[in-house]
């Protein structure tokens, strides 16, 4: 990879490059933290909504007199504008300006959820989370690429892990906190705390965080590109997210996911010929970025596979409750929140082809280990989920720096709305695919008289037709798939990365 020594290596006045060379970082190492305290800020009120608000569905669908058709585009209109924008919020930030597209990403998020905490009826809090979908989409490919223009590689992944253990914490705590928020006051608190969050991430931004860009990117922005991406990940995600409604024919559905797939194409062939891609080409000639991508997919895939189907066991076959159920999740976060920062500091040092094998290989034994359906919920469940959590902590860090080292200097934007959207969509897919796979299993074995509709059906008409067993066949088939998926997500991390690659020290980025 060629590399540029600035003229002046800290400072807010540093030159990027030696023209016409891409960008260096140019973060005094005072700023680091905060960089990284704005980023992990701004991208964690994006991860807690992902969360509290599955929560509080229930008492919102109460509280504003909605049927359950309307609490899923509650639910899915967030997840619509994030897959479809994601790839497009990275590329811009390349383009425009990574601390502009970051800013005006928090912006827009901390406005839409004023307007969900305000939403009166269930339409205008649906259009809400649309646009809080959007400003997440802006905002969180910018998180990894502005620590990426703003770290050296040699501390990059500690970084990174610091960002993912952060994450995962939120992501973890926020249920509990927030359901205890919402029983005390409402559910409308659920959105009212991301102002002071928002409010911090500004203030940090503005003082902290210098501006970064491709600076050999000269011309138009790629309006072309970034409409067709967006309209094809858009109807991708509509159409995936539709396979999993109950209340309807499934054939809209594949429709908008043939329109999506025909305007991936053409975005593809768009991007080949555009002088700015918002998806540059060039990212995937490099063998440890495609790799990467490929074991993103596929681990990814993985875990949003398996914690789609295991509450399904706990509380179909093991009658919990689910407050317990949640509780059983919570070492998932804490482990990753816990691991990342140091499995990230070890990658730097030692390189991630071990850990990209390492951690899925756990991941796919974990999964086994549950399709095995044990009766005993610490051999069956607890160990299992353990395992399962410390494959993904060995991973997550290695995998998103390895991603990020590899992509072109002055393309980390672009770098990060790829592997932001790689994780994202692929959640998607896993759970339509899994869930299809065990309502095809369910269907082909449940005895005469059982229920027959759905993606799934409803858990208390399976085990009153005495369809246990066929329930329990449908959920161990999805988990082997789901373990399989792991087992070649490490196959791609041996083969993706040679032996002992390290991050190498960039010239471009004094310590």
């Amino acid at each position: 990879m060629a590399t540029h020594r600035p003229l002046f290596p800290e400072g807010r006045g540093a030159l990027r490059s030696v023209a016409p060379g891409p960008e260096a970082s140019a973060c005094p190492r005072a700023s680091r933290p905060f960089v990284l305290a704005a980023t992990i800020l701004a991208s964690s009120m994006a991860f807690i909504d992902g969360t509290v608000v599955n929560i509080a569905v229930p008492t919102i669908q109460r509280g504003l007199n909605a049927d359950i058709a309307d609490m899923q585009w509650v639910l899915n209109g967030y997840l619509l504008m994030l897959g479809a924008l994601m790839l497009v919020g990275g590329g811009l930030g390349d383009r425009v300006g990574r601390r502009r597209i970051f800013l005006i990403g928090i912006v827009l998020f901390t406005v839409a959820s004023v307007a969900c905490a305000l939403a009166p009826t269930v339409d205008l809090l649906i259009a809400a989370r649309i646009g809080q979908g959007i400003g997440a989409a802006l905002l969180v490919p910018q998180s990894l690429a502005l620590i990426t223009a703003n770290f050296p590689k040699e501390s990059r992944g500690r970084a990174i892990g610091t960002w993912a253990a952060a994450s995962a914490m939120t992501t973890a705590l926020g249920p509990p906190i927030g359901g205890l928020l919402i029983d005390l006051l409402s559910w409308r608190v659920a959105f009212w705390i991301n102002l002071p969050i928002a409010a911090i991430a500004i203030w940090l931004t503005y003082r902290h965080v210098p501006e970064s860009r491709d600076e050999t990117a000269h011309g138009p922005v790629d309006w072309q590109g970034a409409t067709t991406a967006t309209l094809g990940f858009g109807a991708i995600t509509y159409g995936l997210i539709g396979l999993g409604e109950t209340d309807g024919s499934l054939l809209p559905a594949l429709a908008a996911i043939v329109v999506g797939l025909a305007l991936i194409a053409a975005f593809v062939a768009i991007e080949r010929r555009a002088v700015n891609p918002v998806m540059p080409p060039s990212l995937f000639r490099s063998r440890v970025f495609t790799g990467g991508n490929i074991v993103t997919v596929l681990l990814y895939g993985a875990l949003s596979g398996s914690l789609f189907l295991l509450p399904f066991d706990l509380l179909v076959m093991r009658g919990m409750s689910v407050a317990d159920a949640g509780l059983a999740f919570l070492p998932l976060g804490l482990i990753i929140g816990f691991l990342s920062r140091p499995m990230g500091a070890l990658a730097d040092r030692h390189g991630p082809r071990l850990f990209l094998t390492v951690g899925p290989l756990l991941v796919a034994a974990a999964c086994a280990g549950l399709a095995l359906g044990l009766a005993n919920f610490w051999i069956g469940v607890l160990v299992p989920l353990l395992v399962l959590s410390l494959g993904m902590a060995i991973v997550v860090s290695p995998l998103t720096t390895a991603v990020m080292n590899a992509a072109e200097e002055g393309k980390s934007g672009a770098a990060s709305g790829v592997n932001n959207a790689a994780s994202r969509l692929t959640g998607v897919i896993a759970v339509a695919v899994v869930g299809a796979l065990a309502s095809l299993v369910y269907r082909t074995t449940a005895p005469d008289g059982a229920p027959r509709f759905g993606l799934l059906p409803a858990v208390d008409d399976a085990l009153r037709a005495g369809a246990e067993a066929a329930f329990l066949n449908g959920y161990r088939t999805g988990m082997i798939m789901v373990a399989a998926w792991a087992l070649l997500a490490a196959v791609a991390g041996w083969i993706s990365l040679p032996a002992g690659t390290p991050a190498e020290p960039d010239s471009t980025n004094e310590a």
